[in-house]
C-alpha cells in the first residue's frame, strides 16, 4: 500500500471537482469560507478549473473535463493534498477519463472526499494501491465554528493523529440553507451503536452496543454502496485482486448508503456477497444511512445488512460516524485499521503499513 506524504505546515491544498462543483448556494459561501479559513491557518490554495462550475449532468463539467482536472491535479507538484468540492450523482462517468497509469507513475497524493467520490477513493485503493481518505469535502470546512471531526480530518492529513473516537451526537436535520450557509452541524441525536456479535462470543445476534466489548481489525476498504454497486462487475472492478493481495491481513469493510432505502441496501449487499467481494472479510463497519430508521415491509437498516452477512461469522458495528449523516471520522481507505467498541465508545486506529 502506498501512503502519500502528509500535508506540511504552510503546505498547499488542491481543490478539484470530479463530482459536483460549488456553483450554487449554500455551497458557494461555504466553499469560499473554507478557503478563507485554510488561508488563515497558513495554507496555500490551488483551485481547479471546475470548482465553481455547474455545466455537467450530476457533476461539475463534462466527464472528459472532470477527468482532465483530476489527472492534472494529481500529477501536479503544486499541491500537497487534494480535497473534492462535493459529492454528486454521476462521477462514475468520469472514471473512463481517469489516467490510472499516469497516477501510478506519479508521486502519490492524499485525496479526500465522500459519497460520489467513492468512484475515486475506492479505485485509488483497489487499482492504484494508494490510500485515500473517505471524509468531509471542501465546503464542510467553511462552517463556523468547525466541528471536531473537521479538526480530526486535518490532523490526520498533517500526520499528527492516527487514532479517532466516535462523537457523542450526530445531525439528523441540517440547519444549513441559502440564508444560513455557515452554520455548524446540528447535532441533536445521541450516538448509539448497534452490533452483531458472532456466535461463540459471549452473545450473538443484533444488539445495542452499550454492554458489548468488541474488537476487529484488517485492511480497511469501502465507501458509499450506491457507488460500489455501480462499479461492481465493470472493467474498473479490481476488488477480487485487491482482497487476494491482502488476504493475510483480512479485509475490514466500511459501508454506508445515501439514496438506497433498506431494500436497496440489502440488494447491494447481496450483489457484493455473490460477486465474491466478502471473501477474507474480517468484519464490517456500517455508517449511519441517509434513510436512517426508515424501515420498509418489515425490514430495518440492521437486518438489511446482518441477515445476509451473518453466515460469515465476523463482527459488525453499525451506526458508525461516517457517511451522509455527520459528523464523520476520517476513514482511511487502504490502511490497516483496528476498530474497538467498549461499552458504547467507538475507536479506530490506523497502522500505515
Amino acid at each position: 500500500m502506498r501512503y502519500p506524504e502528509f500535508l506540511p505546515e504552510q503546505g498547499t491544498i488542491g481543490l478539484v471537482a470530479p463530482s459536483f462543483g460549488c456553483a450554487t448556494e449554500p455551497y458557494q459561501s461555504t466553499f469560499q469560507n473554507a478557503i478563507k479559513t485554510w488561508k488563515a491557518q497558513g495554507f496555500q490554495i490551488v483551485e481547479g478549473p471546475n470548482c465553481r462550475v455547474s455545466a455537467g449532468i450530476g457533476i461539475s463539467n463534462t466527464p472528459a473535463l472532470c477527468g482532465e482536472e483530476l489527472n492534472t491535479a494529481y500529477a501536479s507538484l503544486e499541491s500537497d493534498v487534494l480535497f473534492s468540492c462535493g459529492g454528486g450523482e454521476l462521477m462514475c462517468e468520469v472514471i473512463p477519463y481517469m489516467d490510472f497509469e499516469a497516477m501510478k507513475a506519479a508521486k502519490p497524493k492524499w485525496f479526500q472526499g465522500y459519497s460520489d467520490n467513492t468512484n475515486f477513493t475506492y479505485l485509488s485503493t483497489t487499482i492504484l494501491d494508494t490510500a485515500a481518505v473517505y471524509g468531509p469535502c471542501a465546503p464542510n470546512f467553511g462552517m463556523s465554528p468547525w466541528h471536531p471531526c473537521l479538526e480530526d480530518s486535518m490532523e490526520f492529513l498533517k500526520g499528527k493523529k492516527l487514532t479517532f473516537q466516535g462523537y457523542p451526537s450526530w445531525e439528523k436535520e441540517s440547519l444549513k440553507d441559502e440564508e444560513h450557509p455557515l452554520v455548524p452541524y446540528h447535532t441533536t441525536e445521541e450516538t448509539k451503536y448497534m452490533v452483531y456479535v458472532p456466535k461463540g462470543e459471549k452473545a450473538s445476534g443484533i444488539q445495542p452496543g452499550e454492554e458489548v466489548e468488541m474488537s476487529v481489525e484488517g485492511r480497511l476498504v469501502g465507501g458509499c454502496m450506491d457507488c460500489l454497486g455501480t462499479l461492481l462487475g465493470t472493467e474498473f472492478d479490481h476488488t477480487k485482486e485487491f482482497i487476494k493481495r491482502y488476504e493475510k491481513d483480512g479485509i475490514l469493510w466500511f459501508l454506508e448508503a445515501c439514496d438506497l432505502n433498506v431494500m436497496g441496501i440489502r440488494r447491494t449487499i447481496w450483489q457484493m456477497k455473490h460477486a465474491g467481494w466478502f471473501e477474507h472479510a474480517k468484519g464490517f463497519l456500517i455508517g449511519r444511512p441517509m434513510h436512517f430508521d426508515e424501515g420498509f415491509l418489515g425490514l430495518n437498516q440492521y437486518h438489511a445488512v446482518v441477515d445476509l452477512l451473518q453466515e460469515l461469522q465476523v463482527p459488525m458495528i453499525m451506526d458508525v460516524d461516517f457517511g451522509h449523516l455527520p459528523p464523520a471520522i476520517p476513514m482511511v481507505s487502504g490502511a490497516y485499521a483496528k476498530a474497538t467498541l467498549t461499552r458504547g465508545k467507538f475507536e479506530i486506529t490506523y497502522d500505515l503499513r
